[in-house]
């Protein structure tokens, strides 16, 4: 995050006996807390949800998409545009406001009642919790004593990760017992109690050397940019890879990249300076945190169909067999990072990288009544690479950069997550849709559907991409059978393919960072957190 490394204006620090609720560093640590619980929490509370939102609202695959991609778009785009206003004009300030969205905006999720509208506000969710979250460290490093800063990081990871590792279980409860707007419902309590937190306790902080003129046409070309790369490969499924409308869109998402470049070499005071770039671990770590992501809520969005749609598991059931992921990579942080402050961010990395491509292809092994002690093996191994990868890649990023630019860095790495994410699920999804595509009519005649009836159903691969069966009317019993599981192994053929995707796409990032990687220069005594 942008404020990780950056040094606030000396403090004069009250005596303990003296000091006030606003100084006292605990409290604020309490209150940006219930931010950062609630953003860990809809994390992975949607890929619980996003089942029975599709079914709910009739959305297709690609709306169901879009509802995890409009948040992760918007969260990445403002990332940094977030973390400098909070600089500049108030880091107290600028989390509140987020709080107050992001909490507004889950309630108007919970009441939408339309896929369009939903996904609307989802990107405004995400662009609060731009604003929230990376002035949650700034305000940790404002109050915290250098000695007890790291402590306090620690303690702020775990809160993180224990709201991940929680959202399965509560989504899946109350998606199970309640609905699914519950899920983003729940925010309404959770909100209201930090506000009134964080407006008792929280302290203001800003720089005052963050003067300077907010780099507005970066951002807009930026965010212009990543919708044009990230709409054409949601839609691919329908549009067709060679379409017009996907080379055009997907070439103009290029251009508009190459003249956010040009133009950050240009302005006094970029978002992005491009010097970065010159450094090939930077380039490297970035690229390999953009593919930690990419493969972690890929990969989750297709598992959740599999396991709810094609096994038949509750929410709650499905929640608690992909708990070990959250939990190992919680393991996964303190093992990271001790192997990153002795050999460096290189060896955690790529051993990340390869439990990650060893996950991948452990899921090749999903079949259709796999059963759940199969699947835990690959769901550790993901947690523990997406830990070791995530407790490095400081290092690799900011560690590399000049001191000057050790904020921008933090951002960046943030931003990279964020994209990272959002290109997962959409490229992974639109593999797996493309590869249902082009099996399910033999898969239909492969199970015993009678010839004429898979030429019928073989056009409707929309909700088979969603993992779920057509229902016949008016057909024996034997034949429904066979439809359900002719579905079943074309969505698993789809699956396999996406996993070997991301396996091919783990190795790669295992080999470049083993050979290009290195510890860095700058002294970084803050893991950046997502």
């Amino acid at each position: 995050m942008p404020d990780t490394i950056i040094t606030p204006s000396p403090r004069t620090h009250a005596a303990p006996a003296a000091q006030s609720r606003r100084d006292n560093p605990w409290l604020t640590l309490v209150a940006v807390a219930f931010g950062l619980f609630m953003v860990g929490l809809d994390a992975s509370v949607v890929a619980i949800a996003n089942p029975y939102i599709g079914r709910d609202l009739d959305a297709s695959l690609a709306e169901l998409q879009w509802v995890t991609n409009s948040y992760l778009l918007a969260l990445a785009v403002a990332l940094i545009l977030g973390g400098k206003l909070g600089d500049r004009f108030g880091r107290r300030t600028f989390f509140l406001v987020g709080l107050v969205g992001f909490t507004l905006t889950s309630v108007a999720i919970g009441l939408a009642g339309g896929i369009e509208a939903v996904i609307a506000f989802r990107a405004l969710q995400g662009l609060f919790g731009a604003l929230m979250m990376p002035n949650t460290l700034g305000l940790l490093r404002a109050v915290f004593p250098p000695k007890k800063f790291g402590m306090a990081v620690g303690i702020w990871a775990a809160v993180n990760s224990v709201a991940t590792a929680a959202g399965p279980i509560v989504g899946g409860l109350l998606v199970e017992h309640v609905n699914w707007e519950a899920v983003f419902l729940i925010n309404a309590p959770v909100g209201a109690v930090g506000l009134v937190v964080g407006l008792l306790v929280l302290p203001q902080s800003k720089d005052s050397t963050g003067h300077h003129r907010f780099d507005v046409v970066g951002v807009l070309l930026l965010a212009a940019a990543m919708v044009a790369i990230v709409y054409p490969v949601v839609q691919s499924e329908s549009w067709g890879w060679g379409s017009l409308r996907t080379l055009g869109l997907l070439t103009l998402g290029v251009v508009l990249l190459g003249l956010f470049a040009l133009l950050e070499t240009r302005v006094a005071h970029p978002l992005l300076p491009m010097r970065l770039f010159r450094n090939a671990s930077l380039s490297v770590g970035t690229a390999v945190t953009a593919i930690n992501f990419f493969v972690l809520l890929g990969s989750i969005f297709y598992v959740m169909l599999y396991l709810q749609n094609v096994r038949g598991y509750s929410p709650v059931e499905a929640g608690v067999l992909t708990l070990p992921l959250s939990l190992t990579s919680m393991v996964a942080s303190p093992l990271g990072a001790a192997l990153n402050g002795r050999f460096g961010p290189r060896l955690a990395m790529t051993v990340g990288m390869l439990l990650q491509a060893g996950a991948s292809f452990g899921l090749l092994a999903l079949s259709p009544d796999s059963g759940h002690l199969s699947m835990w093996p690959a769901f550790v191994a993901l947690g523990l690479g997406v830990g070791m990868v995530m407790a490095a890649s400081s290092e690799a990023i900011v560690g590399n950069a000049p001191i000057r630019d050790g904020g921008v860095a933090g951002g960046l790495q943030a931003t990279a997550l964020q994209v990272g994410g959002a290109l997962g699920t959409a490229v992974l999804i639109s593999v797996l849709g493309s590869r249902i595509g082009s099996t399910l009519h033999q898969e239909y005649l492969t199970a015993g559907v009678p010839g004429d009836l898979a030429d019928t159903l073989a056009g409707a691969d929309g909700a088979t991409a969603q993992g779920v069966a057509p229902i016949v009317a008016g057909v024996p019993a034997a034949v429904q059978r066979a439809v359900e599981q002719g579905a079943a192994e074309a969505f698993l053929s789809g699956a396999h393919t996406a996993a070997l995707v991301t396996g091919a796409l783990c190795l790669l990032g295992a080999a470049l960072t083993w050979g290009l990687v290195r510890r860095g220069t700058t002294v970084v005594d803050v893991p950046v957190a997502h």
